[in-house]
């Protein structure tokens, strides 16, 4: 009976939803970026937004925390409207060209970091995050000006999976990333999710979506033209039984 008291409860827990967007548009210079854009991702899930450049991915992102406003449309996390500051609480964002100030250590960075989040700096936890990334603990004590563009990928990372949030929001997180750190980082997630939390993140390398992502998403010229398993966007987007997800992906947005 626990067991499946437990079963239902993650049931529960994954058809819930952490982000709703409905009906977005947002335009930028008198041309529309996003044009009604519905979509939900479960509280729990690791979540996949795909797209070609310039599809309106990062634009959705900012519309969900309030960097820019869409009009019309609504967005609410795990059921609050997101313009309440509050809302965004339960959120840890790291940007597709993030670049921690370049006066601080790595250490300093975190612990910075961790006090927005109110979340006691403890050394133990920073090690693991650092270790789970492989990235070295002596690069904690160098300014961020020294760091490659890897290792700042692995530090925002580090700071966004200390932060403890229910949810990860992560625009194009493998950006950088040796494929090793890349293994390392998939690993980190899959025990992110193991502890009940979940990650939208953006990629725009399908393969990776295909392996650690439960649901995706295809943005295409400001719309959703697909949502749902990989699986199920190979089956209906794919032509042939033995398709890949990267040719779906050219039938769907082609169609």
């Amino acid at each position: 009976m626990a067991a499946n008291h437990r079963f239902l409860s993650h049931l529960t827990s994954m058809n819930a939803c952490a982000i709703e967007f409905h009906n977005v548009h947002m335009q930028q210079g008198g041309i529309a970026v996003l044009r009604g854009v519905e979509l939900e991702v479960r509280a729990g899930e690791l979540f996949g937004l795909v797209g070609v450049n310039g599809a309106g991915k990062t634009t959705l992102l900012k519309c969900l925390f309030d960097f820019c406003t869409p009009e019309p449309g609504s967005i609410a996390i795990f059921g609050q409207p997101h313009r309440h500051s509050a809302a965004r609480q339960p959120l840890s964002f790291l940007p597709e060209r993030f670049q921690a100030p370049y006066y601080l250590t790595g250490d300093d960075f975190l612990r910075y970091l961790l006090s927005l989040h109110n979340v006691r700096h403890d050394a133990q936890a920073v090690q693991h995050a650092i270790a789970a990334l492989e990235l070295a603990p002596e690069a904690l004590r160098r300014p961020a000006r020294t760091y490659s563009k890897g290792m700042m990928q692995k530090l925002g990372l580090a700071a966004c999976l200390l932060s403890g949030k229910r949810q990860l929001v992560l625009d194009e997180p493998m950006s950088g990333l040796d494929p090793k750190a890349r293994a390392l980082f998939k690993q980190a997630l899959r025990q992110w999710q193991a502890q009940g939390r979940g990650a939208l993140l953006t990629s725009h390398a399908l393969a990776d979506v295909e392996e650690l992502c439960d649901r995706m998403a295809i943005l295409h010229a400001g719309r959703i033209l697909f949502a749902g398993t990989p699986a199920e966007c190979r089956a209906r987007h794919g032509g042939a039984p033995d398709a890949s997800l990267e040719q779906a992906f050219l039938n769907c947005i082609a169609a």
